[in-house]
């Protein structure tokens, strides 16, 4: 088997894990989403932890890492907190959506943190896009449309999160200092809330967090794996996946079915998505 196609398994096992962590959370019942952000976040860093103290470098940071790495870690947080609110709020389907907004917001953050002009196709395909949201938000003056604004916001924080895991990477960073560094700040940003509102857990809520996030952590290792396989270009496509396995878990499990415009969102969202993937092939083969 070929590097690419590798990168395309291991590129949708991460859309399979990440579908999981988000279907978790929601089984974990009524919990603050501070508090299911915490479980998530310490399992993912003690994974790191222990990665980077089995390596050779062990846990040495670049220092003109710092500042990029604060960046990654609040937006990454913020984007994380928005996603779990939406988990609970919506069907899960929708708030993994309206998360994968996140290269689209990505490529306009790019403009100012990389410095990476986007040509007028990639700008169509952020616009219609974005249009594909509106039908899955439904602007209204309800409670549902703040809740779908939250899951925007979302991806807003991951897709700003990711350009710095770029920028990150392009300086030499280590994947799992990275990983590290935004679980633990991601701790000690909720943690105060568990002082303060934190619910008694029980043993199967306790059991549905910590699934949730070796999920994470299963995704993020794969789709790091993925990306040493093959180019993003070539594979980030397939990460939409992570859509449709969301769809068919809260169908099968949750009996959650999405409404016409929500599908007419999807079909936007991730043809845009597709539209963008095939153009940057053909255009690298131009080049």
């Amino acid at each position: 088997m070929n590097d690419k196609k590798q990168g395309i398994i291991y590129i949708i096992m991460a859309g399979f894990f990440f579908a999981l962590m988000t279907f978790f959370v929601r089984m974990s019942g009524d919990l603050p989403t501070m508090q299911k952000a915490f479980f998530r976040n310490a399992v993912a860093a003690v994974a790191a932890v222990i990665l980077l103290a089995k390596s050779d470098e062990g846990f040495k940071i670049k220092k003109d890492s710092w500042k990029g790495l604060f960046l990654r870690s609040f937006f990454g947080t913020t984007g994380l907190i928005c996603n779990f609110y939406a988990v609970d709020h919506l069907a899960i389907a929708d708030a993994n959506i309206l998360n994968k907004l996140s290269p689209f917001f990505a490529i306009i953050m790019s403009y100012f943190v990389l410095k990476e002009k986007a040509n007028k196709t990639e700008w169509l395909c952020v616009v219609t896009a974005f249009i594909g949201a509106v039908f899955v938000v439904k602007p209204s003056m309800n409670v549902q449309f703040f809740n779908a604004m939250i899951g925007v916001i979302g991806g807003f924080g991951a897709g700003v999160a990711y350009t710095f895991v770029r920028k990150l990477g392009k300086q030499g960073e280590r994947g799992p200092v990275i990983v590290m560094c935004f679980s633990v700040f991601s701790c000690i940003v909720t943690a105060p809330f568990l002082l303060v509102g934190a619910k008694p857990m029980s043993v199967y809520q306790i059991v549905m967090l910590l699934f949730a996030g070796a999920a994470a952590t299963g995704g993020q290792l794969s789709i790091t794996k993925a990306y040493t396989k093959a180019p993003a270009k070539e594979i980030s496509v397939f990460d939409y996946s992570q859509v449709i396995f969301a769809a068919l878990l809260g169908f099968v499990f949750l009996q959650q079915i999405p409404d016409y415009l929500s599908v007419i969102g999807y079909v936007i969202i991730i043809g845009s998505a597709i539209f963008k993937w095939n153009y940057n092939l053909r255009y690298e083969e131009k080049v």
